[in-house]
């Protein structure tokens, strides 16, 4: 079942999160695009990666679109947002939402103990844990989760283009599909 964390301050319409227990992983993005709060889907904006990259990358059994996010859940997959309110821009969010949002995130993460927490998107993993991020393994654990981070898979991100998102999923698919220990 989706949960929507009650406690969140936002008044305006935001994307439940989609999580249970026993998930092999989590994705944690920054927060949602107004486009994808206002139709109700995580990364819904046409010519976003994030579901070709999934789609390509060995994790699901199907091509999947963003009216597959809730069905991703059958599949051992999360999806939630360090931030709950949306945004044109995750430049566009002040430090004490994100801090709010940090310490979510990581009860979130503690509470579900998936496998892997990938962060979508390296200015946010290195905001998240206070340290640059290179995309791939993470060092730090939360508790028994390994972490995991790949470059923001938006069109807006053109350094690493379409076959580097790709690259980056399958590393992810590696990960999160290999022995418990690799990093």
């Amino acid at each position: 079942m989706p949960v929507l964390d009650p406690s969140s301050p936002t008044p305006e319409k935001t994307l439940p999160d989609y999580l249970k227990p026993g998930l092999k992983l989590i994705f944690i993005g920054i927060n949602p695009g107004h486009y994808s709060a206002q139709v109700g889907r995580y990364y819904a904006r046409p010519g976003n990666l994030f579901w070709w990259g999934l789609s390509n990358s060995g994790l699901v059994p199907r091509p999947v679109t963003p009216s597959d996010d809730e069905k991703l859940l059958d599949w051992g997959i999360g999806l939630t947002d360090v931030v709950k309110r949306p945004t044109h821009s995750s430049g566009d969010l002040r430090q004490d939402e994100f801090d709010a949002g940090v310490k979510r995130a990581v009860q979130t993460i503690e509470t579900y103990a998936p496998q892997v927490a990938c962060f979508v998107g390296l200015l946010g993993a290195t905001a998240f844990l206070g340290q640059r991020v290179q995309p791939g393994p993470v060092a730090e654990r939360i508790g028994t989760t390994r972490l995991f981070a790949i470059p923001s898979p938006s069109r807006r991100n053109a350094h690493y283009g379409q076959e580097g998102i790709l690259r980056f999923f399958k590393r992810l698919a590696a990960f999160v599909n290999g022995p418990r220990d690799v990093s």
